[in-house]
């Protein structure tokens, strides 16, 4: 029983930590700048938030068009992504070359540091973070509705 708890820790350890290195140089706090400019017109980090776009709360390691309020084009749902950050780093280069028929009209971020920055702090809307009040508020700058 002891080794099956053990191995199962590790198992998620490893998982957990190999998740995230291919970006885990972005500045979350940076990345919480860009959100705010960028994707908070459309996009919640608040969980069960929806707005244009679906809450990003967690969206690292969901399955795309998975929020069940939302309504997703058929594009996404049919895509079968899962959100880590690579798939997150392609999507947000170019969205709706990355998902052809997407709802999504952003753009996208053209500048790799700034999308490592986005993942980054995307990273940070986790149950954890939300569960620590206190790093919620210090690492997790609520985002507010700017349309500049």
């Amino acid at each position: 029983m002891r080794q099956t708890r053990h191995l199962r820790a590790s198992v998620f350890v490893l998982i957990a930590v190999s998740a995230h290195p291919a970006h885990a140089g972005g500045d979350a706090a940076r990345g919480a700048d860009l959100f705010r400019q960028n994707c908070s017109a459309c996009h919640s980090q608040e969980p069960g938030q929806n707005q244009v776009g679906p809450s990003l709360f967690s969206v690292v390691g969901r399955t795309a068009a998975s929020v069940g309020d939302f309504s997703y084009s058929p594009a996404m749902k049919r895509s079968g992504i899962v959100w880590t950050p690579d798939q997150l780093m392609a999507y947000l280069k170019a969205p709706r070359k990355y998902v052809p028929g997407v709802k999504m009209m952003f753009p996208g971020l053209s500048d790799e540091k700034d999308r490592e920055n986005v993942v980054a702090f995307l990273a940070t809307l986790t149950q954890a973070s939300s569960a620590n009040p206190k790093t919620a508020d210090s690492q997790t700058p609520k985002a507010s509705r700017t349309f500049n």
